[in-house]
């Protein structure tokens, strides 16, 4: 895919400069459409007053169509004005897939995220590792990767009996044991037949496909154990205490692992083992890059996994851990009510049944995965513009309306004519797109998008309240501008999993 116009203005204005330069956009907008700052990096090697060689790339500079003028400014800044067919220009491909396909080497990538284990409902701060993690899944997709999803959970051990032998005592009439598992949900189990684990892993999918989250593939920890002599003799070993260690910290953890309990504490592999042929596994499913989504508190487990894959002769760099920090929610002004179900935490589908789906995906992402959330319940249910999330559905809905009203069709035709400042603003805030959307998934943090759509949200409204659109001689035009701000805010929504509406 060619690179946005805006790339390709960089480019040439480098070439005049004969050096990288960078365009940024200034914040007051009277000084300029752009500005680079390429005169004053370069003038020291280049033993030249600054502002000389700034009045050197203007002279240059006022040579191309696409700059209508240019000045120098400050210490040897430059700004630059940019005529209308450039912006008519940068319309024109604002297509669909705008801003995606920049992968030069498209990669598989398996995104693993959630996986918490099957003895309750999901809770909030599981919310926010499948928002984060699928949002991070949706940008590389649109970037030309090709992502899938997957869930592991522990479907065995201590925290798996533990559950069960909580709905069977509830089943006997008898009370939970004191380190069971409690809640509505579990009472709810104890009055269905069966193994209440497949049960509670259905109800998960059934929250996750809710959540907008579809997995691909479901891995079972019991399963790779199995698998787990088949690596041991690969691994760079020791025994100490009876127990069987990972020299990990030869290869650039902080510290060794027990792979194996000594046999006076039951000689069962620990879920260190299991991480071990989990990495494997997915390397061997032939994924050039395995994500993992994980809570802040592993933070060691980036370090482990990284040290298993030198270990056993992989590439480090295939493998990526995110962590991601808390949620504290508040209403009231005050931290919210525990579960009724639960009695200590709050079920993801509670918040989804409170503020909907659209708020829950879009709150869990607007702030960086190293930062604790907070979400104000009561704003996030409000259907007002002091809700982010509606503020910007409502400019998609209002330009769908404006749409209908024209009876456009699907593909407009530009044409020429005097822009004023709104028009050119809004199209610069869309050519901003292909840049943060890149950026975005290159940080693996999606935090950018809902920022960017409340600024582009913003431009448009500017735009409709100050330039009109139907009836007006420019009618075509503004109409082509409104479809490519349509396309680009679909395209933020559908990127953090909230829906775009045509009407509201």
């Amino acid at each position: 895919m060619a690179a946005p116009v805006v790339e390709r203005l960089e480019a040439r204005v480098s070439e005049l400069a004969g050096a990288p330069a960078q365009l940024e956009r200034p914040k007051d907008s009277s000084h300029g459409d752009f500005a680079t700052s390429v005169a004053l990096r370069t003038a020291k090697a280049a033993g030249r007053a600054p502002r000389a060689l700034a009045a050197e790339l203007v002279e240059r500079l006022l040579a191309l169509d696409e700059v209508e003028s240019a000045d120098v400014a400050g210490p040897g800044f430059v700004n630059v004005r940019l005529a209308d067919p450039f912006f008519v220009a940068a319309l024109g491909e604002m297509g669909e897939g705008y801003g995606g396909s920049w992968a030069a080497q498209p990669e598989r990538v398996q995104v693993e995220m959630v996986s918490a284990n099957p003895t309750g409902p999901i809770v909030v701060s599981a919310g926010r590792n499948g928002a984060f993690g699928d949002c991070v899944a949706r940008l590389l997709s649109f970037g030309g990767h090709t992502v899938e999803r997957e869930y592991y959970y522990n479907d065995a051990g201590a925290q798996i009996d533990r559950f069960r032998a909580s709905v069977e005592a509830l089943r006997r009439g008898e009370p939970v044991p004191e380190d069971g598992y409690r809640g509505d949900y579990v009472a709810q189990l104890a009055t269905e037949e069966g193994d209440p684990v497949p049960r509670m892993l259905a109800s998960i999918e059934q929250t996750m496909e809710r959540f907008r989250i579809h997995f691909d593939g479901w891995s079972l920890q019991s399963e790779l154990e199995r698998r787990l002599g088949e690596f041991l003799p690969r691994l760079d070993t020791y025994e100490r205490d009876g127990a069987l260690w990972a020299r990990s910290s030869a290869y650039g953890d902080e510290q060794d692992w027990v792979l194996v309990r000594s046999p006076d504490k039951g000689g069962a592999p620990t879920y260190r083992a299991a991480d071990v042929v989990y990495l494997v596994d997915k390397l061997e499913r032939g994924f050039d890059r395995a994500i993992y989504v994980l809570g802040a508190d592993h933070h060691a487990t980036a370090r482990w996994y990284a040290a298993i894959a030198r270990m056993l002769g992989y590439d480090a760099d295939r493998v990526e851990v995110l962590l991601y920090q808390f949620v504290h929610l508040t209403s009231a002004g005050e931290s919210a009510k525990a579960s009724k179900r639960a009695g200590n935490v709050v079920f993801l589908d509670e918040l989804m049944d409170e503020i909907g789906v659209d708020a829950a995906r879009w709150y869990l992402v607007n702030r960086g995965p190293d930062q604790t959330i907070d979400i104000d319940l009561d704003l996030a249910s409000e259907k007002s513009a002091k809700n982010p999330v509606y503020y910007v559905q409502y400019a998609h809905a209002r330009i769908a309306a404006i749409l209908r009203n024209a009876g456009a069709s699907p593909e407009l035709v530009l044409s020429q004519h005097k822009l004023v400042g709104e028009e050119k603003e809004l199209i610069k805030r869309l050519s901003d797109f292909p840049v943060t959307v890149r950026e975005a998934a290159d940080r693996r943090g999606p935090q950018l998008i809902p920022a960017y759509a409340i600024r582009l949200a913003d431009e448009f409204h500017r735009f409709y309240h100050e330039c009109r659109v139907l009836g007006d001689p420019a009618e075509e035009f503004r109409l082509a501008l409104c479809r490519a701000t349509q396309r680009v805010i679909a395209r933020c929504l559908d990127l953090v999993g909230v829906e775009a509406p045509d009407r509201m």
